[in-house]
């Protein structure tokens, strides 16, 4: 199923086989903040991969579940110059807001990111949710900042800064929607140039997204979702299988179609939850990477 420019229509869609690109250089490491994160009070243990022995293989390799994060960082992939479109995409990865699997929904979408010629940003935003914290206020004042700096080293990474991003799955789909909605002032007080910068997306992919309505029987969004005209473009992918319910896929649509903001939705009958870039070979949900590049294509996002 997908909603194409506004419009409700069935796809069909083939298993295509996926080329992970390599990043010209080693990913660059950039501190989000110059000192302590807004809020912050150190009052949790050290930063730490939290997967055991006993964990869930996804495809067959183990995932990095990485939690207690308190220094939030962004880790840029810059693609071949002679392949790069100029484009760029916050990569936003899953976890709950508990923790974040940072190579199944973080490093290898910046590398498939890179073969199709975008930059690749990895978020590492604030994890677990802080007690007291009203709503997901710390990763939306990172993903905020994330913006900004990016659009501040445009120019010296190749990127045009009205072709900036994001992409999120799972929770950290929630994160890159929250973002899309709340952009029109900073959730933090100025800390330098870079919050200058608008730190609105151009475009959003959302890839198995969780936490968008409001419970788990609902048909209401969160109260932090409030969509407008102005919504960022969107790209949202759901398998009808999904344990976190696809509810929140066709309910975001529907709610981003009546307000006219071109959307795209695509829903496959099986694929289950957390995925990445790893589905089964033989479920068409593989292809989506394929349909996302089609996505930004048809919206001249990768035009050189």
């Amino acid at each position: 199923m997908s909603f194409r420019n506004n419009c409700l229509a069935l796809v069909f869609t083939t298993c295509l086989p996926l080329t992970h690109g390599l990043a010209a250089d080693s990913p660059r490491k950039i501190d989000l903040w110059p000192g302590t994160a807004p809020g912050e009070l150190g009052a949790i243990p050290a930063e730490q991969d939290t997967t055991k022995p006993t964990d869930e293989l996804i495809a067959g390799k183990r995932v990095i579940r990485l939690g207690n994060v308190s220094k939030p960082t962004i880790d840029v992939y810059l693609p071949p110059s002679d392949k790069n479109t100029g484009a760029a995409v916050l990569v936003c990865p899953g976890g709950g807001y508990h923790i974040l699997a940072m190579d199944l929904e973080g490093t290898e979408v910046c590398e498939w990111l890179n073969s199709i010629g975008v930059t690749g940003v990895l978020l590492k935003y604030r994890v677990p949710k802080r007690q007291n914290e009203e709503g997901h206020l710390g990763p939306l004042q990172d993903a905020q900042r994330a913006l900004g700096l990016i659009r501040g080293h445009a120019s010296e990474w190749g990127i045009d800064p009205k072709r900036v991003g994001v992409l999120g799955f799972s929770a950290g789909g929630h994160l890159a929607a929250n973002l899309g909605n709340n952009n029109q002032r900073r959730a933090y007080p100025r800390v330098d140039a870079a919050d200058d910068q608008s730190c609105k997306p151009d475009f959003e992919l959302l890839i198995y997204p969780g936490l968008l309505i409001a419970g788990k029987d609902s048909t209401e969004l969160g109260p932090e979702l409030k969509i407008a005209p102005t919504t960022p473009p969107t790209f949202i992918v759901m398998a009808a299988d999904d344990p976190v319910r696809p509810e929140n896929a066709f309910y975001y649509g529907i709610a981003l179609k009546k307000a006219k903001v071109p959307v795209e939705l695509h829903v496959y009958d099986k694929g289950g939850h957390g995925y990445g870039l790893r589905a089964r070979a033989d479920l068409p949900v593989t292809s989506w990477p394929a349909r996302a590049e089609e996505w930004m294509r048809s919206r001249k996002l990768l035009s050189r």
